[in-house]
């Protein structure tokens, strides 16, 4: 007799398989997309009506597990083609192909109106298997949606109807009657069936996923859970590496694997079960699927919070235990060296009281002399740029006297010789580049390094170099401005004697080349040269 953990750890391979085919989904619906692909570029598309018939049908059966509504599709063009032959037996295929899409889209009114178009009496038997099975899957979704003793009744009765002209050796047959009694509650014969033609079937086929899902319902039936989830994951990863995404039996295993408290496996399949029914369009799963997923979700989220929560409060636990055991440790080690420690404190703590007394002294002086320094420094500044601004001055009053002895002059009638010299703007002219060439000296003597430091703000293959001859070109001198506090872009502009738009152009060319913030690009010329000053 196996245990509880025995019966659970038989079931870790089936599991660990669906989750490795889960992973790998991508994989086999791509391949599943390029087979349909191949299929869709063969030229028998453009051939007669009935050869369009025949790849119609391929594709309809390609898409049909897979997504429904591009399955719906190719049966339309079905009928279309059948009607436009006038060919009654394909107009009956393609009608139930298209019921059988119609189903899980949840149009039962359409479907229903397909099938009564249908005369059983005038049909094959192939057709005739294919409408009884249609008939019977008609109620059985019903039902799923309405409640109704009466539906049960049609779907034994169309069950039966199949059951006595399908091939007694057909898997259909062994399926049908397979799906009969475990809902007849015959569930212990059909697991011996069911056991018995898994051992004759290839694994990697879809009758095989079939028949697990089935041994999975007739275990479910019988409350055996533990060998429910077994078949049940078989045919979900089955489903999976086949891209059928119209399926039940991952449904039917999440909700068993959460009835079991199997929490994690049971989201996984849940996220998986959902995805499917999206992609596929399957209205009919969706609606399922989604009446119970609040309920999984909600418990996922449940058990991770509590895990999180225990997790929690074992760090808690760890770190008080690591805290207390180091407390432990430290106040043995204090005690054993306390004595020793003590003693060498006493003997040790006048020296280092004087020495740091000392240390003190030294450092108060030091930073007497640091602010001497300082303030000596701040002096020079002052008097520099104070001399600076008289130099200017005197330059400017200088010019407006000359202009005015040239001006009197004039006004005393020697126009000729006059307007010549006042037309002339050379002297003016030596006389400002003289003033900025004094400037940039002042400047340069008061910020040696501000060129260097200027260029690191900017990008490497932005940075400035003066030309021969030079200290400031116009770009530095009007951050060497901006560096004494004259922002004003007006200001700037009439000391330099440019026009306000060449400053605004300047400055925003600088901060678009600068390597810092721009927003921050002139508050860091500010800085310039704070530690040497």
């Amino acid at each position: 007799m196996l245990t509880a953990d025995q019966k659970a750890q038989e079931n870790d391979a089936p599991l660990s398989d669906l989750n490795r085919a889960i992973a790998g989904k991508a994989i086999f619906t791509r391949q599943k997309e390029e087979r349909i692909a191949s299929i869709k570029r063969t030229k028998a598309a453009l051939g007669p009506p009935l050869e369009q018939y025949r790849i119609n049908s391929v594709l309809y059966h390609e898409y049909q597990k897979f997504q429904i509504d591009s399955a719906a599709s190719y049966a339309l063009k079905n009928l279309a083609i059948a009607k436009a032959m006038n060919s009654s037996n394909l107009i009956v295929t393609a009608q139930l192909d298209l019921a059988n899409v119609y189903f899980p889209l949840n149009k039962f009114l359409e479907a229903n109106e397909l099938l009564q178009s249908i005369n059983p009496r005038k049909i094959s038997k192939d057709q005739l298997e294919d409408y009884y099975a249609a008939k019977a899957e008609f109620y059985e979704h019903y039902l799923a949606n309405n409640e109704n003793g009466e539906y049960q009744n049609r779907i034994r009765e169309y069950q039966d109807s199949l059951l006595k002209i399908l091939d007694h050796n057909s898997p259909a047959y062994q399926e049908k009657l397979t799906v009969r009694n475990i809902y007849a509650g015959h569930t212990r014969e059909t697991e011996k069936l069911l056991l018995l033609a898994l051992k004759t079937k290839n694994k990697m086929t879809p009758d095989y996923a079939m028949f697990t899902y089935l041994l999975g319902l007739s275990y479910a039936k019988q409350n055996e859970s533990t060998k429910a989830i077994r078949y049940y994951a078989e045919s979900a990863a089955l489903d999976v590496k086949f891209a059928i995404k119209d399926n039940a039996s991952m449904q039917e295993l999440a909700l068993l694997l959460n009835a079991t408290g199997d929490i994690d496996n049971a989201y996984r399949c849940t996220q998986s079960a959902i995805e499917d029914a999206l992609f596929s369009d399957s209205k009919f799963r969706t609606l399922h699927i989604s009446e119970f997923y609040a309920i999984i979700n909600a418990a996922y989220l449940k058990k991770e919070a509590k895990q999180k929560e225990q997790l929690r409060l074992y760090l808690i636990l760890i770190s008080a235990l690591s805290i207390f055991l180091a407390g432990v440790a430290v106040y043995v080690y204090k005690q054993m060296k306390r004595e020793s420690r003590i003693k060498k404190a006493l003997n040790s703590t006048t020296v280092q009281l004087s020495e740091l007394n000392r240390t003190l002294n030294s450092t108060n002086l030091r930073l007497n002399e640091a602010n001497s320094a300082l303030l000596e420094a701040n002096k020079i500044k002052e008097v520099y740029i104070a001399q600076f601004f008289d130099l200017c001055s005197a330059y400017i009053n200088k010019l407006e006297n000359f202009r005015k002895v040239l001006n009197k002059k004039a006004s005393e009638k020697h126009l000729d010789e006059l307007i010549k010299i006042l037309r002339s703007t050379a002297m003016v002219n030596e006389e400002i580049d003289e003033l900025y060439k004094i400037f940039d000296r002042i400047f340069l003597s008061l910020y040696p390094n501000f060129i260097s430091e200027f260029n690191s703000l900017l990008i490497p293959e932005e940075r400035m170099s003066v030309k021969p001859g030079e200290l400031l070109n116009t770009e530095l001198r009007i951050y060497a401005l901006i560096r004494l506090g004259i922002t004003d872009s007006a200001q700037i502009a009439a000391f330099l004697r440019y026009s306000l738009s060449t400053i605004y152009n300047h400055r925003t060319s600088a901060r678009n080349k600068a390597a810092v913030s721009r927003d921050s690009f002139e508050q860091s010329v500010m800085k310039i040269g704070l530690i040497e000053a």
